[in-house]
Formats: C-alpha cells, structure tokens, sequence
C-alpha cells in the first residue's frame, strides 16, 4: 500500500488580521449591503485570527475581472507550487527528476497550461512525468487528492507520486457583490498550499489504507462557484454545520462498513475545519467529546479555511504529534460530496 513519505505546508506573504479584515470589509459593504451589520458577528465568531493572501489589500481595493484574477492566480499559484514541493522533496530525500507523476488540485483559479505544467521544467522534473491536473473538489480537494496519489502508486509500485494541493480563495473577493455568501466567505477564506509525496517504498509517516466518497442525490446548489463576467461567485444555499451533524456521520459508517470497520476502530480523526460551527457540529457527529478537535481549530484559527489544503495542514499539524494506530480523514465539498480515508500509523 501506498505511504505518506512527507508533507508540507505553505502560504503567501500577506498576512491578514481578522480586526484588519474587519475593518476593510465594513469600508467596503456598510451602507451598500442591507444585512451587512446583522452579518458583522460571522467575522469575530468565525473562530479565525488571521489568514494569508496571495494579493495585499490594496488589489482588493479596485475592481477586477477574469483578467487580473487570473493573472493574479497563475503568478500566486507557481510561486507556491515552487515552494511547496520543493520542501515535500526535501523531507522525502528526493529529488524533483524522481518523482513518476504530479497530481495538482486547485478550484480557484483556471489556467490551460495548468501551473504544473508552466513550472515542471524549471523545477528539475522530468519531460515525461506524468502530470494529473484535477479541478472542481472544491473543499474536498485535499482527501480526494491525497487518495489519487495514493492509487496512482499503488498501480505502480516503487513509482513516486507528488501531490500538490493549492487554492487562492481570496481571489474571488468580490466587492461588487453584496451576497450573503460572498460575506460568509469574505469572513472565512484564506489562501495556502500544501504537497506530499506518495510512494510503496521509503519510511513512510502514514500508509494509506482506504478511501471512498459519498456524493449527495439533489444537492449540486448547495456549495460552489457562479461563474460571470466577474468572476467566481461564493455559493453558500444551507447550512454546512446542519448538514454535518445530519448527514456525514451515516455516509462515513457506511464507507467503513465497505471496509469491515467501525468508528470505533478508529484511534484518531482529522476533518477538515470549514469554520467554527462546523467544527462544533463534527464532534457532535463523531462522538468525539467537545474540544477534541483541538489541530482543526488550530489551523483554523492560524490560517483560515483555505478550501482544499486545509485538511492537510491539519494533518500535518496532526503528524507533529505522534500516535499509532489508525487515523479517519475526511472533507466535505461541492457535489455535495464528502471524501474519506482511514491511514495506518
């Protein structure tokens, strides 16, 4: 089976402050959003002190479309690429001309060539690497990657993989729009990165041991992009944590159950942290007593929620406190679709 060789994290240089965001956000919606000052306490209750963002504040400040954004993702996006693997290689004690194949997942931005491959050759990888470009996992970006790269080593064996997670989230800030949803996710987003190398050889960290999703009947308005002239568009049409407590904890017993096992052959979770209430309702569902999840508010409250990468910080924050035993990894995401793992340790 295919092992967990190393993780790494990383995020852009902008740091934002919740007081700060605060402070930019009511300079640009008060007075033009009617519930605005009803929505204020999502910011100071979103469990989040500060999030990093590929753009400073002032490129918030002046109206952008498809152009800039993009521009703005594709520049933001090789730079992390850049950093991020190349720290996974290092911790792997390889380098870029071993690695058999790239998997890079990223729902917030488009760009054809993809960023793997506008970087690969200037990075050392190989001209025949096989590249795996995924988009539209939104949040549940970073378990179903990490399980791609895991099958993709496991098909070939002594083969290593590299995983590259990576969402700008805040470029999709849009001013203009006076949605409830874009506040929500002005209040909640961040930007960041997170890569590992997969392989059926080395010292691994973790070995992956199953993975499955659950995809929703009904549910595609629930969590997503609009997309116009602008740009991307947060939609946000029920209530996660509901659904988190109602409908997540069945559709994992049920993947389990595939697999011969229980919630309680589990020694340890990791979830990812999509805001405070979600955390809330996770541990409500899990059974995993109040104040457990104390690494997924950690990331939370550190860097925000950054879409996809996000679990994956948790489970590096996780890997820094060692245990035995088997670990539950899961993240839900548009489709409405929640992805799972459980990892051997």
């Amino acid at each position: 089976m295919a092992g967990l060789l190393s993780l790494a994290t990383a995020v852009p240089a902008h740091e934002m402050r919740t007081a700060d965001v605060i402070r930019e956000a009511t300079g640009i919606f008060a007075g033009r959003h009617q519930d605005f000052e009803r929505m204020m306490p999502v910011f100071a209750n979103s469990g989040i002190d500060r999030r990093f963002s590929v753009m400073p504040y002032d490129w918030f400040h002046e109206d952008r479309g498809w152009p800039e954004r993009t521009e703005a993702f594709i520049s933001g996006a090789s730079a992390l690429f850049a950093r991020v693997s190349a720290a996974a290689l290092a911790e792997a004690g390889l380098a870029a001309s071993e690695i058999d194949s790239i998997v890079m997942v990223s729902s917030t931005g488009v760009a054809t060539p993809t960023i793997e491959a506008r970087v690969m050759s200037d990075l050392g990888f190989r001209p025949d690497v096989q590249r795996v470009p995924v988009f539209g996992l939104g949040c549940a970006g970073g378990v179903s990657g990490l399980s791609l790269a895991a099958r993709l080593a496991d098909a070939s064996p002594g083969s290593n993989v590299l995983l590259v997670v990576i969402e700008l989230c805040t470029l999709a800030f849009r001013p203009d729009e006076m949605s409830k949803s874009n506040i929500i996710a002005t209040a909640l987003f961040g930007d960041g990165a997170a890569a590992a190398v997969l392989s059926t050889r080395g010292d691994a960290k973790g070995i992956i041991e199953h993975a499955g999703e659950h995809t929703w009947p009904g549910t595609t308005d629930i969590m997503g992009w609009r997309m116009d002239n602008e740009g991307f568009g947060a939609i946000f049409s029920r209530s996660i944590p509901d659904l988190a407590t109602a409908d997540l904890r069945p559709a994992a017993d049920g993947f389990l159950a595939r697999h011969g096992l229980t919630l309680g052959d589990n020694d340890s979770f990791c979830f990812h942290p999509g805001g405070a209430k979600v955390i809330l309702a996770l541990e409500e569902a899990f059974n995993t007593g109040p104040g457990r999840l104390e690494s997924e508010r950690a990331v939370l409250r550190d860097y925000g929620n950054m879409s996809a990468p996000t679990v994956l910080f948790v489970l590096a924050h996780e890997l820094d406190h060692p245990s035995t035993g088997r670990r539950f990894i899961s993240a839900l995401g548009p489709g409405f679709s929640a992805s799972f793992i459980t990892m051997l340790h």
